[in-house]
């Protein structure tokens, strides 16, 4: 199990991978013939492998081309399969072998695919991790690497200035409002989100509310900021922890004061037939890549696509430029 490998030092853990690169042939001064056998000082460790990566198709998910452009830089081919939609389709490609990774997260690995009840999740970040990554490895034969410090959870989020104007600033308080004004709370959300269990069905039955049909709207993922501030389509919406839209459009996130969504820390899932035999330069690139992604630094990333109209692919590498990843 990943987790529980041996304590590793990053320096030892380069070196071992690095080694194959910087091995001298030695031998007795008398026996050289001058000819030079030290491999090229940019030879890759991952030379000569393949993999297909996948991902969902929403803006974090394609943000996190970060793996391809990782994966090219150390010498592996890498066929694109990105922008699956939905969570049931991207992870069947995992279990199929059409892809060889992809990045999940822990809440979702809990309650859609090992399928374990929500309020049944340890609330720690690290325990939740754990035992997902155990349970997936034992009954599908998944690798989870580190799960990183970002915790893209699900939240509510409106206009700070209609969250002032209702009273509305808990997720407690949205269920009274739903109850009494349905036509004030009305919600947007995309399509799964609306109907998996970790989703709208288990919030509002862990908040005790029932909005009506016509007071909920099925609206793309991407839209939704722009209809939660237009008011028009909805006056409350789907948001997740990490959405860079949400500074940018002065929305401000409704307390989760009864503590219903789980943490869904980040972290790249591998077929274990795609890991065996790659483990220690696939940890050697991915582990400080991840150490590095927080919610701060998503946001940021999320925020120059939705926001500022760059493109993933550009957002993904100049991430990598910018950390040391990339020469």
């Amino acid at each position: 199990m990943h987790k529980n490998r041996p304590i590793r030092i990053f320096g030892l853990v380069a070196a071992v991978v690095l080694a194959p690169f910087l091995l001298i042939a030695c031998g007795d001064d008398d026996d050289d013939d001058g000819s030079d056998t030290t491999p090229s000082a940019d030879a890759a460790p991952l030379e000569g492998v393949s993999f297909a990566v996948g991902s969902k198709e929403f803006t974090e998910q394609l943000v996190l081309e970060i793996a391809i452009k990782a994966l090219e830089h150390a010498g592996a081919s890498v066929e694109d399969k990105t922008s699956i939609f939905s969570t049931a389709n991207v992870r069947a490609a995992l279990d199929s072998g059409d892809i060889d990774m992809y990045w999940e997260y822990t809440g979702t690995g809990w309650s859609v695919i090992l399928q374990r009840e929500i309020s049944e999740a340890p609330a720690d970040t690290q325990e939740l991790y754990q035992a997902v990554a155990d349970a997936d490895l034992e009954e599908s034969q998944v690798v989870w690497l580190d799960a990183a410090e970002a915790n893209n959870t699900y939240a509510l989020a409106t206009l700070s200035s209609r969250a002032e104007e209702l009273g509305v600033t808990t997720i407690s308080e949205f269920a009274e409002l739903a109850s009494s004004n349905p036509e004030a709370a009305t919600l947007c959300g995309a399509t799964e989100w609306l109907t998996r269990d970790d989703g709208y069905p288990g919030l509002a039955a862990a908040y005790g509310f029932d909005l009506p049909d016509n007071a909920i709207a099925e609206v793309e993922l991407a839209i939704i900021p722009s209809q939660v501030v237009s008011g028009d389509t909805c006056n409350f919406g789907e948001a997740f922890a990490t959405d860079g839209a949400i500074a940018a459009n002065d929305l401000v996130v409704l307390e989760d004061d009864e503590g219903y969504f789980v943490a869904y820390n980040l972290a790249l899932t591998i077929n274990q037939d795609a890991y065996e035999g790659n483990e220690e330069e696939i940890d050697a690139i991915f582990d400080p890549i991840t150490e590095k992604l927080t919610n701060e630094v998503l946001q940021e990333m999320n925020a120059k696509v939705d926001v500022d109209g760059e493109q993933p692919e550009d957002v993904a590498e100049q991430f990598l430029q910018d950390n040391g990843f990339l020469d």
